[in-house]
């Protein structure tokens, strides 16, 4: 949706991933590879995005360059007026991508019996897994829908599959992966088991 409103693919995908890591700073030739996207497409928005203020180019200290380092990085500018507003957007773009993601989920997985959302979902970086599934599911839908959010957002997600019967028996010992997941902060998608 915000592509249409970026104007830009290659844009919209490096706004992206500037506002994902903050702090990072770029060469172009990696931004090129993160992107899958050719090196004049982002090389042109780059130049867009530092005139209008959003990116900036940053200097490296002079021992990063002696190791080969690229000479010119480009970084988010914190500074830019249109920074909040831009942070606030896309962090709405990636909630509504979230829940798209989990309604096909829901949809095209087979039968869920329990389906928790933690980690980079919940920002609780100590949880075990992204995303634990327990039910009859079609593992090799869910696998290829999982790598397609991963290509679109960018990072990765840790899931993990479980029949009921192994659940309910690792939930019998009281299994400590199992317990570190319900410890975690986590949303219940889905719930039929009833934990």
């Amino acid at each position: 949706m915000l592509e249409q409103l970026f104007g830009s693919k290659t844009r919209y995908k490096l706004l992206r991933l500037f506002f994902r890591v903050p702090e990072k700073k770029f060469f172009v030739r990696e931004l090129t590879r993160e992107l899958e996207t050719q090196i004049n497409a982002v090389r042109r928005e780059i130049a867009l995005l530092s005139k209008a203020g959003i990116i900036q180019e940053v200097h490296v200290p002079k021992e990063a360059k002696e190791k080969g380092a690229r000479k010119k990085y480009y970084a988010l500018n914190k500074a830019s007026v249109l920074y909040p507003e831009l942070r606030a957007l896309l962090l709405k773009d990636t909630v509504l991508g979230e829940q798209e993601f989990l309604q096909t989920l829901q949809k095209k997985a087979g039968h869920i019996m329990l389906l928790l959302v933690s980690g980079c979902f919940t920002g609780d970086e100590e949880a075990p897994s992204d995303m634990p599934l327990v039910g009859d599911i079609k593992q090799r839908v869910i696998t290829k829908l999982i790598d397609d959010y991963e290509k679109e957002f960018g990072f990765a997600l840790r899931y993990t599959f479980m029949s009921e019967e192994e659940f309910m028996d690792r939930r019998h010992v009281m299994d400590r992966f199992l317990f570190s997941l319900f410890e975690a902060k986590h949303v219940k998608v889905i719930n039929d088991l009833r934990v």
